[in-house]
């Protein structure tokens, strides 16, 4: 972990010298070998970024060549490498979102899904971690081509929005989600959400 994203014993989250995060499941072995995929599964790592107004970040994202297809979603992506979960959260946040001043915490909430997107199936094993920042302009200047062609832009939430937004928004129970994190706080594991087929 670089040390720009060291946490003190005690951090934000209540959480001891280890961040917080706990590997829960078959996937707490395999630690260092983070950038395999795993029986074909997509290893991804999500951020639920919180500003000082517990706002939360999401993406605007699109199908290439169809803008009218849309979601809104968290930042983060596809480990690349060796590199670990955090290192991929990190690292993805600061490419789609330009935001590179953050307090990475515990893993909350851990999915697998399926979805089809630019012309092919992704099977993704999705780990969500929290992260508070209070950098609240974004920049998206560290994106793929394919992001190019298919993220739209970025957008601060409260609760209260994201549980009224007739858009989709993925994973689907998002609203309910943050406000039960907002409301008690992280779980003391990772929580598995429902397998969700697109």
């Amino acid at each position: 972990m670089p040390a720009e994203t060291a946490r003190p014993a005690e951090g934000p989250y209540g959480d001891a010298g280890d961040g917080g995060v706990s590997y829960a499941g078959p996937d707490a072995a395999d630690e260092a070998d983070e950038g395999a995929s795993e029986g074909g599964l997509r290893k991804v790592a999500r951020v639920v970024l919180l500003d000082p107004q517990d706002r939360i970040l999401l993406l605007h994202g699109h199908e290439p060549g169809d803008p009218a297809d849309d979601w809104w979603f968290t930042p983060g992506g596809g480990l690349e490498g060796t590199e670990t979960r955090e290192e991929a959260a990190l690292r993805e946040l600061a490419e789609e979102t330009g935001i590179t001043d953050v307090e990475l915490g515990p893993v909350l909430w851990r999915r697998r899904c399926s979805f089809p997107f630019a012309g092919r199936r992704w099977d993704q094993d999705e780990w969500y971690y929290l992260a508070r920042t209070t950098q609240t302009a974004t920049a998206a200047t560290g994106l793929t081509e394919l992001e190019r062609r298919s993220v739209a832009g970025a957008r601060w939430w409260t609760c209260q929005e994201l549980t009224r937004a007739h858009e989709t928004v993925y994973p689907t129970r998002l609203a309910e989600l943050l406000r039960t994190l907002l409301v008690e706080g992280p779980p003391a594991r990772p929580m598995t959400l429902d397998t969700e087929i697109v």
